[in-house]
């Protein structure tokens, strides 16, 4: 049972304190404890730490580092002073960084020397961090060191940049020049409860303070020196002498004590200690005192003793022999590479506890174990895999200089068209190049078959014996029909016919319409001179009905050709050139054998003498472009593409037909399954 204090006024000059158990508190009044631990207190703990205090004793520091960082690295956050306490500093998002601390003299506490630690506790300037990194996949909260302090040295946070800074705050608390230590409360006499504790009477608040100094003193003396690096410590609870907690039930100071039988029969006797704190590695124990009989030495209950002549339990240091040492395995990193074969990393740290610590030692001591790799392979999957889907198509030009492309597709590990961000995009295929077909001055030009020409007509007919109608020179008997055929260069340059080769085009193929015995026809004499010497003019001739017979011409009246379209009698004509005319390069090979190709060739406006002009009637221009080979095409059939296993149905099914050495060894599967999504190797 715990008891506490409540003060009451007399009508005396000082206050009386009486002890009451909470079954009597709660009986006579409702009051509240306050942090003094006195009953009907309103003090509380300030954000400062201190009791009854107005938060005027500390200055709370805060904020939040979000500059951009460029470089990979540590660079310093923040620097945490001598004395801080209640130190949080906190990702404001999950990331890929890591937080790094250590202290001024530049060693290292939590994540130095680009090696990353578990999360747990690390002792640094004076106090004991706290490292948290949540690595639950749904959390989003970001990596924290927490700590009370206060610190007894400057410390630096720095964190180690990997990708954009997600902001990180920090806080902490200076204590002001005239702040009342949060230790200890104000005004506390000797015996006055503090935390929980009675101070026995004959001992002072110099004293306490004394033997805490001391205490410390002998933890520093005891310490681990500054190389080893001290974390993940399990601490255990420490009786600290000549303070006792009113949470013991054998510290209790009852209301109404009954006086206790005492004598010089009895007194107080050591039987044994309790168990060590640790097997190992020097852990603490404390003696059992028990009252006994003087003579008989049996143990008899505690109010036979002198309760106030009970000694106090003093710690007592055992197994002090080190723990064996054991590798400390810290969290693999990253692994190098988003896919394919990579590299990760871990710490591994030969450690060593003493005195509830835990200390970095050398590799040797660990020596009798083997040493976990540090670094192991990794693949988090398979890389895609850029594949070419359709061979080089003709070149855009007949010659000269174009260009030809061809279907390249970055392809998964299954089989399937992913973005081309999912493969190396340094290894990529041209999909696109130059082709070179050779200067075009090694191209002959060619106009349209001519316009019927007669023998019988007199006059000229047109530039270069060239006009509109692809028709016979003769529509009876043998006639021909001509073009105009020019060799050119790549700049339209006039050359000698032979600079394209031996293989000129023909400029005239016969042509015949049937025998003309007792054909009747219109007859058209010769045309006259051209109203003009230049540019558009007209020409005039005489035409007659005619029967031909073996070797005359008989004269027939025009209703006898009446059935038949009469030639013009007049038409414009062109004495001299003043224009333009249309030439074109043979048709180039078909883009595909089957389903649907296209073919080109070049088009130019040339005037008379052999320029390029922009005088030509655009709507009389030819086409550049024209489809070809409609026709379905017809799988080619390979005898040395066969299915070397009867289990190339599950290759197909597994979509690993992407790979040469199953493309090879399915060959027949892999072939349809090909022609299905793409056609036929004949359509490109």
């Amino acid at each position: 049972m715990v008891y506490y204090w409540l003060e009451t006024n007399t009508s005396d000059w000082h206050k009386n304190r009486i002890m009451y158990s909470p079954l009597e508190i709660h009986v006579q009044s409702q009051k509240s404890i306050g942090c003094d631990d006195y009953l009907g207190s309103d003090k509380v703990v300030d954000k400062c730490g201190v009791c009854g205090g107005d938060n005027t004793g500390c200055q709370v520091v805060s904020g939040v580092f979000k500059h951009a960082l460029t470089s990979l690295g540590y660079h310093r956050v923040v620097e945490i002073p001598q004395g801080a306490t209640k130190i949080n500093i906190t990702e404001m998002h999950k990331s890929n960084n890591y937080l790094a601390l250590r202290s001024r003299s530049g060693r290292s506490i939590i994540n130095g020397n680009w090696a990353i630690d578990r999360p747990g506790k690390y002792e640094g300037g004076g106090t004991m961090f706290t490292y948290k990194r949540p690595n639950e996949i749904s959390s989003t909260a970001g990596e924290s060191f927490l700590a009370e302090g206060p610190t007894n040295e400057i410390l630096d946070v720095y964190m180690i940049h990997q990708q954009p800074n997600p902001g990180v705050h920090y806080e902490y608390v200076i204590m002001g020049n005239n702040a009342i230590s949060p230790q200890v409360p104000p005004h506390r006499r000797p015996g006055e409860p503090f935390n929980g504790q009675l101070v026995p009477e004959g001992r002072s608040q110099q004293e306490g303070k004394e033997k805490e100094g001391d205490q410390e003193k002998a933890d520093e003396r005891g310490g681990a020196p500054e190389m080893f690096t001290l974390e993940s410590a399990q601490t255990f609870p420490v009786r600290q002498p000549d303070r006792f907690s009113l949470h013991r039930p054998d510290s209790v100071v009852p209301p109404a004590p009954q006086p206790p039988r005492q004598s010089r029969d009895h007194n107080w006797k050591q039987l044994g200690t309790t168990e060590c704190s640790t097997t190992c590695g020097k852990g603490s124990q404390y003696p059992i005192f028990r009252c006994v009989n003087r003579n008989t030495h049996e143990e008899v209950p505690e109010s036979y003793c002198d309760l106030t002549m009970k000694p106090t339990p003093e710690e007592e240091p055992c197994n002090i022999f080190p723990c064996p040492a054991f590798w400390d395995i810290g969290e693999w990193s990253e692994c190098s590479k988003t896919c394919g074969l990579g590299m990760q990393h871990r710490q591994v740290l030969c450690r060593q506890v003493y005195a509830n610590r835990s200390l970095t030692v050398q590799p040797y001591r660990c020596q009798h174990l083997e040493k976990p790799e540090t670094t192991s392979t990794c693949q988090l999957k398979i890389c895609s895999e850029w594949q070419i889907r359709t061979d080089w198509t003709s070149c855009s030009v007949p010659c000269g200089v174009g260009q030809r492309t061809r279907d390249v597709k970055c392809v998964s590990n299954i089989g399937d068209v992913v973005d081309d961000e999912e493969c190396n995009m340094k290894l990529r295929p041209n999909d696109i190049e130059n082709c070179d077909m050779g200067p075009c001055a090694k191209s002959w030009f060619l106009t349209e078959w001519s316009e019927r020409v007669s023998g019988r007509e007199g006059g000229q007919a047109g530039l270069m014996g060239s006009s509109v109608h692809q028709e016979c020179s003769a529509e009876c008997g043998a006639g021909v029909r001509t073009r105009s055929v020019v060799c050119m260069t790549n700049h339209v340059s006039s050359l000698p016919l032979e600079g394209c080769g031996s293989n000129r085009p023909a400029e005239a193929t016969p042509c015949d319409n049937g025998p003309c015995t007792g054909k009747v026809e219109w007859f058209a004499g010769s045309w006259s001179q051209c109203s003009v010497e230049c540019g558009s003019g007209t020409q005039q001739r005489e035409v007659i009905c005619v029967r031909k017979n073996t070797d005359t011409f008989e004269v027939l009246d025009p209703y006898e050709c009446s059935f038949l379209e009469k030639p013009p009698s007049q038409q414009p004509c062109h004495l001299k050139p003043c224009g333009a005319k249309w030439f074109h390069t043979e048709w180039s090979m078909c883009s595909k054998t089957c389903q649907g190709g296209f073919r080109v060739r070049e088009v130019r406006c040339l005037a008379d003498d052999m320029t390029l002009s922009n005088l030509c009637d655009p709507q009389l221009k030819p086409e550049e472009k024209e489809s070809c080979n409609p026709q379905d095409c017809v799988p080619e059939v390979d005898e040395n593409c066969k299915d070397r296993y009867y289990n190339c149905n599950v290759v197909v099914q597994a979509r690993l037909c992407v790979y040469n050495y199953y493309k090879t060894a399915c060959c027949a599967s892999c072939t349809r399954v090909a022609n299905r999504h793409s056609g036929f190797p004949g359509s490109r």
